[in-house]
């Protein structure tokens, strides 16, 4: 299943003008500045020629995986979102798939105008399309204007998340 086939992104109601699209590495630079793009991101997200190795890594795994997708947003071919969707195969609830929302942005400019609403339309027809019977994703606690605007696409707080940063300098639990 192409989750940017046109029957699919249809169901996005994209305003005139506007597209979604599987990203490619010429857009991999606009997605890197998407993600920095506000208070948190800007703490994290790097843009030195090592870090843009690891974006390029990154991005080729997640190119090759059927079970993993970058979506672009653009309005006159400019990308002005982004996010990352991904199919999970799981054990509970009688076996069923998930969908996993990660990395969800909006350029600056373009908030407020409905296109966040699009990209989720998006990201919920895709995994209904793949089959998936949950879609989930997470979402800073720092960001109480995301999860209100979750909640009004119907979204619902049922799990609280832990997150362990590990790898270089990073401690392992005792």
């Amino acid at each position: 299943m192409d989750v940017f086939a046109s029957a699919i992104v249809a169901r996005a109601k994209l305003p005139t003008g506007h597209d979604i699209q599987s990203a490619s590495e010429d857009n991999l630079p606009a997605v890197i500045a998407l993600l920095a793009d506000d208070v948190l991101g800007a703490a994290r997200e790097v843009s030195d020629r090592a870090a843009r190795q690891r974006y390029e890594a990154a991005f080729a795994a997640i190119s090759i995986d059927p079970n993993h997708a970058v979506a672009v947003l653009t309005r006159a071919s400019c990308a002005v979102g982004t996010c990352q969707l991904s199919f999970l195969p799981g054990l509970a609830f009688e076996g069923s798939w998930r969908a996993q929302i990660e990395s969800v942005r909006i350029a600056k400019s373009e908030r407020g105008n409905g296109l966040g609403r699009c990209l989720m339309r998006w990201a919920v027809a895709a995994a209904s399309a793949k089959g998936c019977r949950i879609v989930q994703l997470t979402t800073n606690v720092e960001r109480p204007d995301a999860h209100a605007f979750y909640a009004r696409l119907g979204f619902q707080p049922t799990h609280t998340g832990f997150k362990l940063m590990v790898g270089e300098g990073r401690k392992a639990p005792q």
